[in-house]
């Protein structure tokens, strides 16, 4: 596998038609309003790549390092956004009088349908504006710009809006970097613990109001359209509509984290980077600490255009 990882539990199963079709193991940590461990399966301490689900702490880190952004601007950096006109233009927003070209993200369609098929058929071409972590690549230019420091090479590790945005994802997990990467969009990627990425998002939630983590949080939960989109898979933003007070980030791998504030927090890894247990896995974590995550326990599994199984939790 692409991700540091170190094998987990059987979490969830696919049912269809009343035959079992596929089994996914993984690993998930519960965490207390306290961030005291309260539930675990698999390997929690060993170190994975978060993928998107780091976005919200490398923003924490532009802050910390200068940015200033508005609310919408925040959750459009945090985002994995779907290529939504909206999405675009706030990106285009963070960028300000910043050059697209500095971009150094890959160009992309959007992975929004509708929005991909309005490019085509108006004769576009794939942009890195499009691509889904355009946002975060507009946050780390604004970040640059706004101390003086090279928009060029932004991406090198050894950079310093990339050394600021490690002191942020650290701190948040109160654990260092186990390794560094490269991430699809081609930024450096911190591998940390499940442990860390889920008190780093308990941490997001329960910070104090103005502070820079809280503003991160705050500015995803007011603005979810901009976090994943409104397709029907964009997930985190479906959660947060339900759940006003919820902060939730997926990552690619089939990674994700949670958290709710005087609840607590979640985060898991599926193995195989299969994406649909992470909703059914989630909201068994949350059932431990007595929050209900609903319909979300239960995805179901088409056929033909109705209802013929099930994606459930065993864990």
């Amino acid at each position: 596998m692409s991700d540091l990882y170190l094998g987990g539990e059987l979490l969830a199963e696919v049912e269809r038609n009343g035959f079992v079709e596929s089994r996914h193991s993984g690993s998930v940590v519960v965490l207390d309003a306290d961030g005291e461990v309260t539930a675990w399966a698999g390997d929690v301490l060993g170190p994975v790549f978060p993928r998107s689900s780091n976005k919200p702490m490398q923003a924490v880190g532009m802050l910390a390092a200068g940015l200033t952004a508005t609310p919408a601007e925040l959750a459009i950096i945090s985002a994995s956004h779907r290529g939504q006109p909206a999405h675009v233009a706030s990106v285009r927003g963070v960028l300000a009088d910043l050059p697209a070209s500095a971009l150094g993200c890959p160009p992309d369609y959007p992975l929004s349908d509708d929005a991909r098929d309005a490019v085509v058929r108006a004769g576009g071409e794939r942009s890195p504006l499009y691509m889904n972590c355009s946002g975060k690549h507009a946050g780390m230019l604004r970040t640059c710009a706004a101390n003086g420091w090279p928009l060029a090479g932004y991406l090198d590790p050894a950079h310093p809006v990339q050394v600021a945005i490690r002191t942020g994802v650290e701190s948040l997990a109160g654990e260092p970097a186990a390794a560094v990467g490269v991430d699809g969009c081609g930024a450096p990627l911190l591998a940390v613990s499940l442990r860390g990425l889920a008190a780093a998002f308990l941490r997001l939630v329960s910070a104090p109001s103005g502070s820079h983590p809280r503003l991160v949080a705050d500015a995803m939960r007011a603005h979810p359209d901009l976090v994943s989109g409104t397709d029907a898979d964009g997930h985190d933003t479906q959660l947060m509509r339900a759940f006003p007070t919820l902060l939730s980030k997926i990552g690619a791998e089939g990674v994700m984290a949670a958290a709710v504030p005087g609840v607590g927090a979640v985060a898991l890894k599926i193995d195989d980077g299969a994406a649909r247990p992470r909703l059914p896995v989630l909201s068994a974590g949350f059932a431990r600490l007595g929050f209900s995550l609903g319909d979300f326990s239960d995805m179901p599994v088409m056929g033909g255009g109705v209802r013929v199984g099930s994606v459930r939790t065993v864990w």
